[in-house]
């Protein structure tokens, strides 16, 4: 009995010693290497804007929806005011190539980019305010230390990521974490789909990069959860790298993005409507409305529909949809799967573009 005891006793060290091994190893030292590689990367952003508004010359204010308010408006001096901005961004290309989120950059008359304690300026190549990405580009014949983008859809969830960026104008500030969750939806863009971290996120952070321990760029820092404009709370979100790079090189090559454009209206699929409808489970995107001479029109989409799968690939629910047929290629051919009088049918149609569409025009 006592020998059996000594080699149970000496496994449980074996096992004890092999786990702790793991997680010796899983755990980074330090991040001081990959740090000191990769901050030449990454840049400062400022920005300035003018600001107009109107002063009143009264000594007082009329209450809200008083007539003499709209009397005296007249008399209203029209004030301007310089405001700026503070952001990040990193370096893609040896010649300048920057990128950031639009709202960095929005409505900036000037842009400064700090780049190892050394300003230059900057000049708007192309800017997505519906994915919140732009890119800019340094105006200088100098050579830049670059970063590389890595692979966003083979980060899992308790990877460590490290962020570096602009917190509050601080500048080459790098903070940890791990990713806390994937494929976030919080209603900030069109297309959300973020990667959630707790590493360290605050204002200036914003268009900043968000590294795997391989060096590589696999999120771009756009929003934090932060209540009553506290600081970091633990709760970031970063745009997928791969999401990023198909807007990115549209907007390095054209300027502009060349979305996939359907032209319907969806809402959600909930459970009784999937219990009307005799599907399954609550799946897809149910159509409210299609745009008159759209894609959806032309190819037999009618309103009431459940697209299921649109060119392969399975709408799962609503939110999907939009994101897959942005990434789709305009005046591609392709197949859409439809749930219609409780049946499965096919469709096949010509995508359109977004950018050309009249309703995105307007």
């Amino acid at each position: 009995m006592k020998v059996l005891k000594k080699i149970i006793f000496k496994v449980s060290i074996l096992i004890f010693l092999f786990n702790g091994t793991l997680l010796a190893k899983s755990i980074p030292s330090s991040f001081a290497d990959l740090a000191e590689k990769l901050m030449p990367a990454v840049v400062n952003i400022s920005t300035t804007q003018t600001i107009k508004t109107q002063a009143n010359p009264f000594p007082f204010q009329f209450p809200p929806g008083s007539p003499f308010a709209e009397m005296f408006k007249e008399f209203e001096r029209p004030t301007e005011r310089k405001a700026t901005s503070l952001g990040s961004g990193f370096i893609i290309k040896k010649n300048g190539v920057i990128v950031t989120n639009n709202h960095v950059i929005a409505n900036a008359e000037d842009i400064i980019v700090r780049v190892n304690s050394k300003e230059y300026e900057a000049k708007v190549i192309g800017a997505d305010p519906y994915s919140d990405i732009a890119v800019l580009k340094i105006e200088s014949l100098e050579n830049f230390n670059t970063v590389e983008f890595g692979n966003s859809d083979k980060a899992r969830v308790g990877d460590w990521v490290v962020a570096i960026g602009n917190p509050f104008g601080l500048g080459g500030t790098v903070t940890s974490g791990i990713i806390s969750a994937r494929n976030r939806d919080i209603n900030l863009t069109r297309y959300d789909d973020f990667i959630q971290t707790d590493a360290s996120i605050n204002q200036g952070n914003s268009g900043g990069p968000l590294f795997d321990l391989k060096g590589k760029v696999i999120g771009i820092n756009t929003a934090i959860i932060a209540p009553g404009q506290a600081g970091s709370i633990g709760i970031g979100f970063a745009i997928p790298s791969n999401a990023a790079s198909t807007i990115i090189d549209q907007l390095v090559k054209y300027g502009e993005t060349k979305r996939g454009w359907l032209g319907v209206r969806i809402q959600q699929v909930t459970k009784e409507i999937a219990k009307v409808q005799s599907l399954d489970v609550p799946r897809g995107a149910l159509i409210a409305g299609v745009s008159e001479g759209s894609p959806a029109e032309k190819g037999g989409i009618k309103e009431g529909d459940i697209i299921l799968e649109f060119d392969g690939q399975k709408i799962n629910t609503m939110r999907n949809l939009p994101r897959i047929v942005a990434n789709t290629k305009p005046n591609k051919n392709i197949t859409v799967k439809i749930w219609r009088d409780k049946k499965l049918i096919k469709k096949r149609l010509t995508l359109g573009r977004m950018e050309s569409a009249k309703e995105f025009k307007e």
